[in-house]
């Protein structure tokens, strides 16, 4: 299953685990992403998830060419963040 909310400058999703995917009972079968191109908005929220988590990989920028993190907050919840890059011309 999946969510989607768009607003400007900002998409949420989330997703559940899938059927195929083996589930760890007492672990979240879920995961957030925040993605768009309001980097400041991003790496504020980014910023913010951050106390407390463990961060899997810090807001850098990545081969696809946009910016990207993930991070698994504090109450156990993964995140992605995705910052777009620039059009590519």
């Amino acid at each position: 299953m999946h969510s989607m909310l768009v607003a400007p400058g900002i998409t949420f999703m989330a997703s559940d685990t899938p059927s195929y995917m083996e589930h760890a009972p007492g672990t979240n079968a879920y995961s957030m992403s925040l993605s768009g191109d309001d980097e400041a908005t991003l790496r504020g929220y980014f910023e913010k998830l951050s106390d407390g988590a463990t961060i899997g990989q810090p807001l850098t920028a990545a081969p696809w060419g946009d910016i990207f993190g993930s991070l698994t907050d504090r109450f156990g919840t993964p995140w992605l963040v995705n910052i777009t890059g620039a059009a590519q011309q």
